[in-house]
């Protein structure tokens, strides 16, 4: 009992509070704390114990830093006696008047201890330096708006102030499932004075994009750094920083001893307006500036039915990310006898001020089946004015398309002709020759005209022949049929593995030409012209999907994955060989 009493003198007389004598006891080091130190909590019990405190009920007004443990033990006139002692590193999370509450340890509970945060206690000469050292490092967090709409941008700008030096110093903006958050551009560092303290300051913003309405309450900003021991003389003279305050400076931490520092900014308040009643659609954009543009590739060249016609869309919005913009392939709907291929979009952000300017860029390749006079329907998108809380429009407007048979190798298709299409689609005509008399014109028909009545006569002539002879060719052995076919399938082998190999180098020409070469081996008589009319003899719709995707990608130049359609066709289409009759012919293709 004696040394007990000791013992509780020694704590009282260092400043060390300490709960009623018990089986568990619970100090501090110190009793009052400046905003951000941080305070180490001493737990201990009588004994050996394998269990831990329950440190749950701490996290209410503070953060758990870390923690350790270890015992003692100790023979004292032949009585042998042991403890346990847990301490606990602490982070007050806000300023005043907080309360260590009692802690429970196997069954026992400790006292409550009172702590004083920001304060100007006087209860020990350690206390009083830490209240007047108080304003050494502060964090200030405001906001662009406090009433957006749901889901448009908000800028934080956050500021850290401080006139000591920060080792391994980080800020960061807690998570939340309300709120999504996303920096903005990089820090940037000024210097002011304030109360006659030359203070550095980080300026650090972020975009806040608030995804329900109603009023949402977001953790403020959390700073963690070492700082210099307050008990030690400041090496570094004047200079604060010794360089950007964000990185690690070792210098520091090996001539004088630290410790932790983390401080809590304010909560973050937003009254979050919900989405207008008159704005219907499913495309919600509250933003600042929103543009839709377009561009056509080819541009004003002639095409004709079956070759691809590239519409790119581009839509940009400022306070708005790129993802959050919608698919423009949905905005887009094309008449019958037209055919939309969309590519994948990309989205892309930009710091623009103090806000983001999002965008999404999307090809879409357009083929018409037939010829015919097509007009695309004008392409309109509504948004919010979040400046002038007002419903807007962007639109582009209709064109329309004039496509020509893909016989006619002069056919082509003209965006949004002039009133003149004719003239227009009509080749030019030399000056010169426009002055020839309507004689001459006469004449050039005529022989025109004969010209091509002997062109067919000797056209008819060559088939006769051609079906003569074929009456007089004797019939083929079976063994050189057989030879024959053996040659075939190592020129359809060698064109397939070509394929095969363009496919892995993802080589949209070659898989086309080798693709053709092979299928030209499976039908020798008729051999398909084009990988449509290929997809259309497999008869098999992912197959012609993966196709026409291989077409597009020829056509257009765009960028093309070849394992689809190399997975797809692994091997040769339509070849079956029949089990148990080694000497069989092999099917033909079908």
């Amino acid at each position: 009992m004696k040394n007990t009493h000791r013992i509780l003198a020694v704590l009282i007389a260092s400043g060390i509070s300490v709960s009623a004598l018990a089986a568990v006891t619970a100090s501090v080091d110190r009793n009052n704390v400046a905003s951000g130190e941080t305070v180490r909590l001493l737990l201990q019990r009588d004994g050996s114990a394998d269990s831990q405190p329950d440190l749950g009920p701490l996290k209410k007004d503070f953060d758990v830093l870390g923690s350790s443990s270890g015992s003692n033990i100790q023979i004292v006139n032949g009585h042998m006696s042991s403890q346990t002692q847990v301490n606990v590193l602490l982070a007050p999370k806000h300023d005043g008047k907080l309360q260590i509450p009692p802690l429970q340890w196997d069954g026992q509970q400790s006292a409550a201890l009172e702590l004083t945060v920001g304060g100007s206690g006087n209860t020990s000469q350690q206390g009083a330096k830490a209240a007047s050292d108080s304003s050494h490092v502060f964090l200030t967090a405001t906001l662009d708006q406090k009433q957006p709409y749901v889901q448009a941008a908000v800028v934080l700008t956050v500021r850290l102030y401080t006139d000591q030096p920060l080792i391994q110093a980080s800020l960061d903006l807690p998570a939340s499932s309300d709120v999504l958050v996303k920096p903005l551009g990089k820090d940037t560092q000024s210097n002011e004075t304030r109360n006659g303290r030359n203070y550095q300051i980080v300026e650090r913003k972020y975009l806040l994009f608030p995804q329900r309405s109603g009023k949402l309450s977001l953790e403020g900003p959390v700073l963690d750094a070492q700082v210099q021991d307050t008990g030690s003389n400041d090496p570094f003279g004047n200079d604060p920083f010794l360089g950007n305050i964000f990185k690690q400076m070792p210098l520091a931490g090996m001539m004088n001893a630290t410790r932790p520092l983390r401080l809590h900014g304010k909560p973050i308040e937003l009254n979050v307006l919900p989405r207008p009643a008159s704005v219907t659609g499913a495309n919600w954009l509250p933003a600042q500036k929103v543009t839709l543009e377009e561009s056509w590739r080819p541009d004003g060249q002639a095409v004709h039915v079956g070759e691809p016609l590239t519409r790119h869309l581009h839509i940009a919005a400022l306070g708005l990310t790129g993802a959050q913009l919608p698919d423009l392939s949905t905005l887009m709907s094309v008449p019958d006898g037209i055919k939309a291929y969309p590519d994948q979009s990309s989205a892309k952000d930009s710091p623009q001020g103090d806000t983001v300017l999002g965008s999404r860029d999307q090809d879409i390749a357009l083929m018409a089946t037939r010829p015919g006079h097509y007009e695309l329907p004008a392409v309109r998108l509504n948004w919010w004015d979040t400046l002038h809380n007002t419903r807007r429009e962007v639109m582009l407007p209709a064109h329309t398309l004039d496509i020509l048979s893909a016989a006619a190798g002069t056919a082509g298709v003209t965006l949004t002709p002039p009133a003149n299409t004719a003239a227009s689609i009509l080749p030019n005509v030399d000056a010169q020759a426009s002055t020839l008399e309507q004689p001459s014109k006469k004449i050039n028909v005529t022989l025109w005209q004969w010209f091509s009545i002997g062109l067919g006569l000797l056209w008819l002539g060559t088939m006769l022949a051609w079906w003569y002879s074929r009456k007089r060719v004797p019939q083929t052995s079976a063994g050189e049929i057989v030879a024959d076919k053996k040659q075939d399938d190592v020129h359809a082998a060698s064109a397939f593995k070509a394929f095969r190999q363009a496919c892995r180098d993802d080589d949209p020409h070659a898989a086309r030409k080798h693709l053709l070469a092979w299928a030209a081996t499976a039908w020798p008589v008729q051999p398909p012209l084009g990988l449509n009319e290929l997809a259309r003899r497999l008869d098999d719709d992912d197959l012609a999907q993966s196709l026409r995707q291989l077409d597009r990608a020829c056509y257009t130049g765009d960028a093309w994955q070849g394992q689809s359609l190399g997975g797809l066709l692994a091997a040769p289409p339509g070849l079956k060989i029949s089990a148990g009759k080694k000497n069989a012919l092999p099917e033909l293709y079908h």
